[in-house]
């Protein structure tokens, strides 16, 4: 796992998946939102976009499998986000996520 910020990524519990999806979103303005999601965890993720979104901003992101989740910015710097979910997914449903990413990839 590569990142640019060592001390967040050793404080992090899970690890993260890396894939390459473009997946569409909702951000705190109700305005559609382009993501390129490049990791992912049950509890959250790490997307570029090319706008800025404040720490704190609220997002929907849809995904295969899960269908919408809801997540809050929890990092923002140079064109990527880092987001938490309200709500982990379940690890069933995270292995079938995670499979139909990596093929996409």
């Amino acid at each position: 796992m590569a990142s640019g910020n060592t001390a967040y990524a050793e404080s992090r519990a899970t690890p993260r998946d890396e894939v390459h999806y473009r997946a569409r979103g909702f951000g705190p303005d109700a305005r559609a939102l382009s993501l390129l999601i490049v990791n992912i965890s049950a509890q959250g993720l790490m997307a570029r976009y090319d706008n800025d979104l404040p720490v704190g901003a609220r997002l929907r992101v849809t995904l295969p499998i899960v269908g919408v989740v809801a997540a809050q910015v929890r990092w923002s710097l140079g064109g990527r986000i880092g987001c938490e979910l309200d709500h982990p997914i379940g690890q069933a449903d995270y292995f079938d996520l995670l499979a139909v990413l990596i093929k996409a990839k």
